[in-house]
């Protein structure tokens, strides 16, 4: 029965998470706003989910699958990666070196940069 509570424990976590993700998904205003909520919450979202099925599978059928595992892994491999690659398109299409705050000590932003010298350090 313990084992049932936390099944649907981190099922309705999952479900929280997966609506906090959509919401924000459509009612943030710009792109990088709209980003931000399905590679987060909805990855903790999906995470739940597997969580559940990995507790389910060892507690009710009494073996562990690896197969959560993989594709957890998987999971927080990847949207990231992705997240990063939707950023820089963004900035690649609707930014420019003015529009961009400043990039700090470095002085260059990466995005903007291709073929330039970097500055020198004096």
């Amino acid at each position: 029965m313990i084992a049932e509570y936390l099944i649907a424990g981190f099922l309705i976590i999952a479900g929280v998470f997966g609506f906090v993700g959509s919401f924000g998904l459509l009612k943030l205003n710009d792109a990088m706003s709209r980003l931000h909520a399905p590679t987060k919450a909805t990855t903790l979202g999906v995470g739940g989910v597997l969580l559940a099925s990995m507790a389910h599978g060892v507690a009710i059928e009494g073996h562990l699958s690896l197969h959560e595992v993989m594709i957890t892994l998987f999971l927080f491999l990847t949207a990231p990666v992705t997240a990063l690659f939707i950023a820089k398109l963004h900035i690649h299409l609707h930014e420019t070196k003015t529009s961009l705050p400043k990039a700090g000590q470095d002085g260059i932003w990466a995005t903007h940069n291709i073929g330039e010298e970097p500055p020198t350090q004096d």
